[in-house]
């Protein structure tokens, strides 16, 4: 699944980033901002317009995402407790 199709609340695994092309700057600027595979994520909040930016946390460290660069990070959402 993509992270933009995440429920609000979710958390999830970092499976993968999609390159776009050979040399993908902001396929390479999601990698190390910590989105490797591996890495847990959470999505915190959509914005109020087409839900776009949407709120990631990755550890400590929340970040503003647009829905285009966060529809290039490939997730495995977590088992429920």
């Amino acid at each position: 699944m993509r992270l933009i199709e995440l429920p609000k609340g979710a958390r999830a695994v970092v499976e993968s980033v999609q390159d776009a092309h050979a040399d993908d700057a902001i396929a390479q600027r999601l990698r190390d901002l910590g989105f490797v595979p591996g890495e847990p994520v959470r999505l915190i909040a959509r914005g109020p317009l087409g839900g776009d930016p949407l709120l990631i946390q990755i550890g400590s460290t929340r970040f503003a995402l647009r829905r285009a660069e966060a529809a290039r990070v490939h997730v495995r959402p977590e088992a429920k407790p």
